[in-house]
């Protein structure tokens, strides 16, 4: 039976719960339940603090998890990315008082505090930094003010928590992360977590794209799948009307009106668009 670790708390763990409902599987009712076993689907799943599935995932007790590709790379731990689920996306950036620094090579020397210190410190060395680095297990943006430290290394969504600290981002992003699918190197359930991988693909392109039909006359059915050429090729059929067919295609979600518009200014006429609950690529 497939082992896979799910987000017990936290910004990742309503996201992910959905994503796995949609893919098929049964979700717990309780909130405090640890276990879930699905037995139709041949899995089993353990909720669990989200910074530490990656060490169990690692450690060979479990398959696979969904976490952070942030937690993961902090954790050091003997697991790796499989696909990235397209939710829970941050950003890890630098800050320092003004003037303290452009580039992280500006550092050097300085005392960094972050609550993700095994990231950190690898991003330092991999630019031949050398700085004492402080773990924080939380308000990491009052660690300057605090006289903790000289630079801070935190996820920046809008940067008015850190403007209100008297606090200036500098530098390129140390990471971006989102939600991501990790396995162990060397599971015996590669054949269960292959189906994993693919439902959950499935849910991301559901997510990302519509059916979108019309029917258009035969000599503009070129144009019109110019405009909709799906995935591979869209599906065109005769109508009644031997002048006209019909077209069935997959387009993007967010270009779903331009292209309403676009096929309409063709010629196309009855074209609707209906959401995809599931699917296979």
């Amino acid at each position: 039976m497939l082992r896979i670790a799910v987000p017990n708390k936290g910004s990742l763990s309503e996201a992910a719960a959905e994503m796995l409902r949609e893919a098929g599987y049964r979700s717990r009712r309780d909130p405090k339940e640890l276990v879930l076993t699905d037995v139709d689907n041949d899995i089993e799943f353990f909720f669990l603090r989200p910074r530490d599935i990656a060490v169990y995932v690692g450690a060979g007790t479990l398959d696979g998890g969904i976490t952070g590709r942030d937690l993961l790379l902090d954790s050091g731990a003997a697991a790796f990315e499989s696909i990235p689920l397209g939710f829970g996306a941050s950003t890890f950036r630098y800050a320092a008082k003004p003037g303290v620094a452009t580039s992280v090579k500006d550092i050097d020397g300085k005392r960094v505090a972050t609550s993700y210190p095994g990231l950190v410190t690898a991003h330092l060395a991999e630019h031949g930094v050398r700085c004492e680095v402080i773990r924080l297990d939380g308000a990491v943006e009052t660690a300057i003010t605090l006289g903790v430290a000289d630079v801070i290394a935190d996820v920046v969504e809008t940067g008015t928590t850190l403007r209100q600290q008297g606090l200036e981002i500098f530098g390129d992003p140390i990471l971006l992360s989102e939600a991501v699918l990790i396995q162990r190197r060397d599971t015996p359930e590669q054949g269960a977590l292959d189906i994993l991988t693919r439902r959950l693909q499935g849910v991301i392109t559901a997510h990302s794209y519509v059916m979108m039909d019309y029917d258009v006359s035969v000599e503009l059915v070129e144009q019109a799948c110019a405009l909709t050429p799906g995935l591979e090729s869209p599906t065109v059929s005769p109508l009644h009307d031997k002048g006209y067919v019909a077209v069935r295609s997959m387009v993007p979600r967010n270009r779903t009106n331009q292209v309403m518009d676009q096929l309409y200014d063709l010629g196309a006429r009855a074209i609707l668009v209906t959401d995809i609950a599931a699917c296979r690529l």
